[in-house]
């Protein structure tokens, strides 16, 4: 799996500043914005901070982080596309050729020798029928490339890697690592959302050092898992 940060808004502390001021000042968030250029780190830091004490959370919608991700499971984009304040731009089954995808599998599949020989054994099956039903429609004078691509994808399992670029807001990101770096979430995008997660804590800690799996927002475990290694009232929350 591969997680890179392609992009995010520029001056990301001004913009919300200045988003969070015009909510209050007569002046335009233009000129509040490169007026804010001008104030220390410290004063933003503390700005931000008593947004976050007061709940209003509206101005770190203006700020977006966008990323590059490889190699993940469509059943891992599946769970995150139902992310739906995000914008999503995702490889086609249906213009892209599938004959040299590849597949993941799961560690719970790897680790066993049994289980990982007969995964491989499936996975091998439907590329080998993948390549031969191409070939039989290819038979077809009147079916083109795509044509063929948009049917034969539908012997394709959840296990085929895909690639994705990702954009979200602040604040729907900060919602994002609550479900999705909680331990119940499922083991592929758990692992994304940590990569994001330690991507975006490198360009605004003051904001994501304090984010996190939901029980770090909410000081107890929502999912009532008492043995939970990261429940709060074992003070052994994800650090």
């Amino acid at each position: 799996m591969q997680v890179e940060l392609m992009s995010h808004t520029a001056k990301p502390k001004e913009v919300i500043y200045a988003s969070a001021r015009q909510c209050y000042s007569k002046y335009g968030a233009w000129e509040v914005f490169n007026k804010s250029g001008d104030f220390s780190q410290d004063k933003l830091n503390k700005f931000i901070e008593h947004l976050f004490q007061r709940g209003h959370l509206s101005p770190l919608e203006h700020v977006s982080f966008t990323f590059a991700i490889d190699g993940v499971s469509r059943a891992c984009t599946h769970q995150l596309v139902r992310h739906r304040i995000a914008s999503y731009s995702q490889q086609s089954q249906r213009y892209v050729s599938m004959q040299d995808c590849e597949f993941v599998i799961p560690p719970v599949i790897e680790k066993d020798s049994e289980a990982r020989t007969k995964y491989n054994e499936i996975i091998d099956y439907i590329k080998r029928s993948y390549d031969e039903l191409r070939n039989i429609m290819q038979k077809n004078t009147d079916l083109d490339k795509e044509s063929i691509n948009q049917d034969i994808r539908f012997i394709l399992p959840n296990a085929a890697c895909t690639k994705i670029v990702v954009t979200m807001n602040v604040r729907e990101l900060i919602h994002f690592f609550a479900e999705r770096m909680c331990l119940r979430a499922q083991w592929e995008i758990r692992i994304m959302a940590g990569k994001m997660y330690n991507l975006c804590k490198t360009v605004l800690p003051e904001i994501f050092t304090a984010a996190g799996a939901k029980c770090r927002l909410a000081g107890k475990c929502p999912e009532g898992m008492d043995d939970c290694p990261m429940n709060p009232k074992k003070n052994n929350i994800e650090k």
